[in-house]
């Protein structure tokens, strides 16, 4: 099982909008690191709950997976596991956006993954990665959120 990354970030906005924002999956390649994104499958409030990701990874070349999705109650944020890995060199993705509502018009969002990889990578590279993909996750959520 490969460690967790960890990052927080504050968005001007209701958790509500920042859930909008999350669970809209297919415009993630406009502010995420993905090359493509496909629901390929919703639960009964619509919600994405196995999407399909491509990405170029670092290191790894092109890497797509499905990712199974649970929503937390109340816009309190969405956890994910690996469904399945279709191609590069990836064993499993887990994470979360946990969001906590600090008023009317800011929710705090702490977002943690963990990526276990088939090859051996120092630890230092592979925390690099992962912190880099953490804050550019975080970075972009919070400019889609608050552009609008």
């Amino acid at each position: 099982m490969a460690e967790q990354t960890e990052g927080s970030i504050t968005i001007k906005a209701s958790a509500e909008d920042v859930m909008a924002v999350i669970e809209a999956y297919e415009a993630y390649p406009e502010w995420n690191d993905l090359k493509s994104v496909k629901v390929v499958s919703k639960d009964s409030q619509g919600r994405g709950s196995e999407v399909e990701m491509a990405a170029k990874a670092p290191v790894l070349g092109d890497v797509r997976y499905v990712l199974k999705y649970q929503y937390k109650a109340d816009n309190g944020g969405v956890s994910w596991t690996t469904k399945e890995i279709l191609e590069g060199g990836i064993k499993d993705i887990t994470g979360e956006y946990d969001l906590e509502e600090l008023d009317d018009e800011e929710t705090k969002v702490t977002y943690r993954m963990a990526i276990d990889i088939k090859m051996k990578v120092p630890g230092f590279i592979r925390r690099q990665g992962e912190k880099t993909i953490v804050d550019g996750a975080l970075k972009g959520l919070k400019k889609r959120v608050e552009q609008g």
